[in-house]
């Protein structure tokens, strides 16, 4: 940083101290009402519309404000990589800067902008704090380098991620730039996930920050009413910039309709309330930051606000002890008496009929198979709920089942409603993983999800046997899901398939379940470099039907088949021999595994289960 802009971030934690200071208002809403189409990469125009965005900086400082805020919200490099500009970061923040310092001369602070990176973090997402806390670095020190007087990390729902990007705002500047933190919130105070006014506050409270606050999502009522609960956890300085209320479907255009004059009113009430900084978000112009300035005035200079006294409330019970694992299904005591396990798969019907499904199960449970691994919409297909098929089987197969559940299918909502349901149910044993992509089904243009993947779905999981429901709420009780997870021996990328299976295991993964295995010397690489955080692995066994089975197997699925076992498929000259050439390769293998891992899934090709429980019957004595 300069030493003009070493002073200039002093003279505004100078002002900060004594009195209340007006943010600007939308620039979204502003570029979209002179013709900037929405689909556009608002950032960029700092470079392709420079005019623009100054006049709308400009217009703001006539109207009174006396912080503008550049046009960086959405300049970090994954933002602007899905417009194809991420190689201009550095000239789209550095000129964001420039334009507001030309339009502010020295009538108003520039604050950089920095928004959400618009991609899931580790708990729920592939996206670790380190790599997000890089991304945020990047922006930041463009900002810096150009000479901010302040930073404003703005509309984070996600603490995780706004405490990377806070992180990274003081790495970066060593504390000489004043920091504004600023969370968005539903019309109950919560953040998007779930965590409470008290949870999130108390956290901020305990940053680095020079000021916290929220911004966006709802209006000016939910704003205040909010603002009002965070002063009893914080006395930091608080900053407020709502929306001109929540928007309205207007012929295909979101409308805020609450007129300058409401937000003023209620801006009168957030200064009273002990705001220190005041402006708007979504659906605010200069109009309503002109007649917000016009209450500050009034107020000015400013009253001295009422003490704060942050009394720790009783405590509170958060997270349960976990049910252990012995106890939460016969299958979780057997793992966790280091039995060895065997499963068997079994896919769910197409239709409403599962007499055969709970037949084969059947026959399992006979043949002393442990359990009935049951997958949830198996390459993307329309079939029976995983969770209903592993209900009937347990009720009338007598044998425990395993349920497979995707990320695909259900938004975070849906998973914890989901889960809840499934322990009520008696589905106490899950296999968590992301799913196949629909493109890979029947219906192509089927809508996937993929709020959370499997990392994600693990920690949902281990928050509800906790007792918490995804925003470390508690709800009341707790369930009891054994927690496994998938992995792939044989994956391209082993180094990224170790990291995520390490993440799965730090997220609370209690067993995992192989892809299919031809390959024993992958599988001795993979569980040696597993070794550290090793869990009951059961190796994923498949029976060969053919010799185009294996070809399908090698060159679709990206399963690796030694080319012995290839030419061993390819020698036999008809179906029946091919069958049981599939099967001997198979119980070849769970002798081999069987000192190596703790159990074995074996699938039923085609629905034959005879097949799988002729490679079962080499397991021998458990």
């Amino acid at each position: 940083m300069t030493a003009s802009a070493n002073n200039r971030a002093r003279e505004f934690r100078d002002h900060l101290s004594r009195r209340i200071l007006v943010s600007d208002g939308a620039m979204g809403t502003m570029l979209y009402s002179r013709g900037v189409f929405i689909n556009r990469c608002f950032d960029e125009l700092n470079l392709s519309s420079p005019d623009l965005v100054r006049q709308i900086h400009q217009d703001y400082v006539k109207a009174g404000a006396e912080i503008l805020e550049t046009n960086t919200f959405g300049a970090s490099r994954i933002r602007l990589a899905g417009f194809g500009v991420a190689e201009k970061l550095k000239a789209i923040n550095q000129a964001g800067v420039r334009l507001a310092r030309e339009a502010a001369r020295e009538a108003a602070f520039v604050a950089g902008a920095v928004g959400p990176l618009g991609v899931r973090i580790e708990p729920l997402g592939p996206t670790s704090f380190a790599e997000a806390r890089a991304i945020f670095r990047e922006q930041i020190d463009a900002l810096l380098e150009a000479g901010v007087d302040l930073l404003i990390l703005e509309t984070f729902g996600n603490l995780n991620e706004l405490r990377e990007a806070v992180r990274a705002a003081h790495e970066a500047s060593g504390g000489e730039v004043a920091i504004v933190a600023q969370v968005t919130i539903d019309d109950f105070g919560h953040l998007p996930g779930g965590t409470g006014t008290e949870t999130f506050t108390r956290e901020m409270d305990s940053w680095p920050v020079d000021v916290i606050g929220l911004n966006c999502s709802v209006g000016p009522k939910a704003t205040l009413e909010t603002i009002e609960r965070m002063m009893q956890f914080s006395s930091k300085p608080m900053s407020a910039m709502p929306n001109a209320g929540l928007p309205t479907r207007v012929e295909g255009r979101n409308m805020y309709l609450c007129s300058p004059e409401y937000m003023a009113q209620y801006a009168r009430r957030l200064l009273w309330a002990g705001v220190r900084i005041i402006g708007g978000c979504c659906g605010t112009t200069p109009d309503h930051i002109k007649l917000i300035r016009s209450e500050t005035r009034s107020l000015q200079p400013l009253q001295k606000k009422l003490s704060v006294t942050v009394e720790e409330p009783e405590a509170k019970a958060h997270a349960l002890t976990p049910v252990p694992m012995a106890e939460k299904s016969k299958l979780g005591a057997k793992l966790a008496q280091g039995k060895f396990v065997a499963f068997v798969e079994i896919l769910p019907p197409r239709g409403v009929d599962a007499s055969r499904e709970i037949a084969g199960a059947k026959l399992c449970a006979e043949q002393g198979i442990d359990a009935i691994n049951v997958p949830d919409g198996p390459r993307a297909s329309a079939r029976m709920s995983a969770q209903v098929a592993c209900q009937l089987i347990q009720q009338h197969a007598g044998i425990e089942a395993v349920s497979h559940f995707c990320c695909r299918d259900r938004n975070i909502l849906g998973i914890q409603s989901e889960l809840l349901g499934a322990h009520i149910a008696g589905v106490r044993n899950l296999i968590c993983i992301t799913g196949d992509p629909p493109r890979m089904g029947l219906y192509p243009d089927a809508t996937a999800v993929f709020d959370v993947d499997a990392i994600g779905l693990v920690n949902i999981v281990n928050n509800l046997n906790h007792g918490l429901d995804i925003g470390g709420n508690p709800i009341g009780s707790q369930t009891a899901l054994l927690i496994g997870v998938g992995a792939n021996p044989g994956a391209v990328n082993m180094d990224e398939e170790i990291r995520r299976f390490e993440w799965k295991v730090e997220a609370g993964a209690e067993y995992v379940v192989t892809q299919p295995v031809f390959d024993l010397d992958l599988l001795e690489k993979f569980l040696k470099r597993i070794e550290r955080v090793r869990i009951p692995v059961i190796c994923g066994l498949w029976p060969l039907t053919s010799f185009r089975n294996a070809e399908f197997m090698v060159n679709e699925l990206r399963v690796p088949v030694p080319e012995q076992f290839m030419e061993r498929m390819r020698s036999v000259d008809n179906a029946d021999k091919a069958r049981e050439e599939g099967v001997a390769i198979a119980r070849e293998m769970v002798a081999r595994v069987r000192g190596m891992v703790q159990g074995v899934q074996l699938s039923a090709p085609f629905g034959r289960y005879q097949m799988a429980l002729d490679v079962a019957e080499a397991i021998g004595p458990r």
